[in-house]
């Protein structure tokens, strides 16, 4: 394969800052590289590719301006073309449906207003149903990294064109999973975020109460970068929302845990490797700090077939009805028979199906008071184009055995690749969490990525391995972090302070060797007290703790003088909240800094 422009984001943002690349020149670059994948093979990822002059239109209206204040300065991205572009006819890959937008999307035009320049609208399933990317007149589309495979769907043009090079993200849409599984067989990161996260204004809904905009990117920090920009609450949208706080970052965390599905769970209809490198991908997040917890899977696949068995199908049938009933002859025959079944739903239906919803909803709700997120394989094998379109009702289904719940139960989750298959498709696992948990989700995607495949999509550029973790930054916690250094650290006889609180143990860390250490005066509990010196000082061992910032005050409000909150500066350079004591008390206190710690010292006592 031939190596093909870097597109990640943050080797253009650099480019771009040093002034060796314009945008102008970017898609003047991307046009030719476009038009020779063209020619070397059409795999039938677009439906309207823009013409160089419009991509330019784009880029020259960037020239001039300061690339440090639009975060996505510069940066191509393909549409699914379920999307609005302005200007660009919107097909859901139905030629007949067709009509040209005057108004972009609202997060197209987010992305837009941040600097991001549309490359293309990308072919789908058609109306977005299904699951493999053959399913459209404008030609199936091809497997970036094996041409006879299928891409996955419906979201395949989004998928392909950043495996390929051709755009640094892409946005799909992901009713049961459309956002993952072209993810995992192209290579890439794919983010199903928040239901509610990303306003669908201008989107062609396939099931508006499940249906959400999702982001294919390179690497999950350049898929968090995506999102900070994108996401937002829009009053034209009844069904987006401000997402709260993300709360504890586990994905950032030295421990975690995650459910994984118990063996009699696990499907991998018929591929002989899928078991090894699915445990494989539970080896390596055991590797970065993770305990697996065996979970029963059943009441979540229940979910799954309500999906295409219960009245969603209906509301894929409202979604394009006085279409479908005026020119039923337009579809695709195998989205027709999908579609039209719709009909035979009857209220009662309805109502029985969203009863039993709830009732799942509330079995599975009581598995994540353990994990901190689910683990399963985003598809369980990888079918040639010929093989779907043979049998394109039961393969379908299985490539979402694993997805159709997620939308169903609110929930989110973000594909990562972690092993190449023999017949040269990516195999990959689909972390799942509860709503408004997507940073998580993309940092602890970020450590697993920088272990996995040695490339990204079908390039030779490797930006992943770097372990670069999205900027947390970007979005609200809700959390405070502090550092502490005695009785109230993990297992000792405060701890349960925080732990009643909702605190978590992010990790042990070291100060920065500029603290004495005493045992301070009093009982029956025994303190230390750190004490920042001119000289002498040394490393101190602590430990970081986060808890919700509603519950630090009354956390604060217990600690006894001659202790306090400060600054605390740390070995590694940085700094953090964390106890400290006034001089004053440490006069007729006992000098233990030779211990370098407070498990040291209460070991040396006994």
């Amino acid at each position: 394969m031939n190596k093909r422009l870097d597109l990640s984001l943050a080797t253009l943002r650099s480019r771009y800052l040093q002034g060796t690349l314009t945008p102008t020149l970017l898609v003047e670059q991307m046009y030719a590289q476009m038009q020779a994948e063209d020619a070397a093979l059409d795999r039938h990822l677009w439906i309207r590719r823009l013409t160089l002059e419009e991509m330019r239109a784009y880029a020259q209206a960037l020239e001039g301006r300061d690339p440090k204040r639009l975060p996505l300065y510069g940066i191509p991205f393909a549409i699914k073309d379920n999307i609005d572009l302005a200007g660009v006819p919107t097909t859901a890959a139905c030629p007949d449906f067709a009509y040209t937008p005057e108004r972009s999307a609202t997060v197209v035009q987010q992305l837009i207003d941040a600097g991001a320049i549309p490359v293309g609208k990308t072919n789908l399933d058609q109306f977005a149903t299904g699951l493999v990317g053959v399913r459209s007149p404008y030609g199936a589309c091809r497997n970036s990294l094996n041409p006879e495979y299928v891409s996955g769907g419906s979201s395949s043009g989004s998928a392909v064109a950043v495996a390929l090079g051709l755009a640094s993200f892409s946005l799909g849409t992901d009713t049961a999973g459309s956002g993952r599984v072209p993810a995992m067989l192209n290579n890439l990161i794919g983010l199903k975020p928040s239901c509610g996260r990303l306003s669908g204004t201008g989107m062609v809904p396939a099931c508006r109460t499940l249906d959400t905009i999702s982001i294919f990117a390179l690497t999950a920090a350049d898929a968090a970068a995506v999102l900070a920009v994108a996401e937002g609450e829009d009053a034209s949208d009844p069904y987006s929302k401000a997402m709260p706080p993300a709360g504890y970052n586990f994905g950032a965390a030295a421990t975690f845990r995650f459910g994984v599905p118990r063996a009699e769970d696990l499907e991998f209809h018929g591929n002989a490797e899928g078991p090894a490198l699915f445990a494989q991908a539970v080896a390596q997040l055991k590797a970065l700090g993770g305990t697996p917890v065996e979970i029963d899977l059943r009441p979540f696949r229940a979910v799954a077939t309500l999906l295409y068995e219960g009245p969603w199908v209906a509301e894929r049938y409202a979604a394009i009805r006085g279409f479908i009933e005026q020119q039923p002859q337009s579809l695709h025959p195998v989205t027709r028979a999908i579609t039209e079944k719709g009909i035979q739903i009857s209220a009662p239906d309805t109502f029985e199906a969203l009863y039993k919803l709830k009732a799942l909803e509330k079995q599975t709700r009581g598995v994540w008071g353990g994990i901190d997120f689910l683990l399963t394989p985003a598809a369980s094998n990888a079918y040639t184009i010929a093989a779907v379109e043979a049998d394109p009702i039961r393969l379908n289904s299985n490539l979402g055995h694993y997805t159709n719940f997620v939308n169903l139960l609110d929930l989110s989750a973000v594909a990562v690749p972690t092993a190449m298959m023999s017949m040269g498709i990516p195999f990959g696992v689909t972390m799942v969490a509860r709503s408004g948990q997507d940073l998580p989700l993309l940092t602890l995607a970020a450590r697993l990525h920088a272990r996995t495949l040695p490339t990204v999509g079908a390039t030779l550029h490797a930006p992943h391995r770097s372990g670069t973790l999205p900027d947390a930054a970007l979005f609200a916690s809700g959390q405070v972090q502090v550092a502490v250094c005695g009785a109230h650290m993990d297992g000792l006889l405060l701890n349960d302070q925080l732990r009643q609180r909702g605190g978590r143990l992010v990790r042990a860390v070291r100060s920065a060797p500029l603290y004495r250490f005493y045992l301070l005066p009093g009982r029956p509990i025994m303190r230390p007290g750190m004490v920042r010196v001119e000289q002498g000082g040394a490393a101190i061992e602590m430990e970081i703790w986060e808890l919700p910032a509603r519950e630090f005050g009354s956390f604060v409000a217990g600690i006894p003088a001659p202790l306090g909150i400060g600054t605390v500066q740390l070995e590694d350079g940085g700094s953090v909240q964390g106890f400290v004591c006034e001089a004053y008390a440490v006069t007729k206190a006992e000098d233990i800094t030779h211990h370098g710690g407070w498990r040291a010292f209460l070991a040396s006592q006994n």
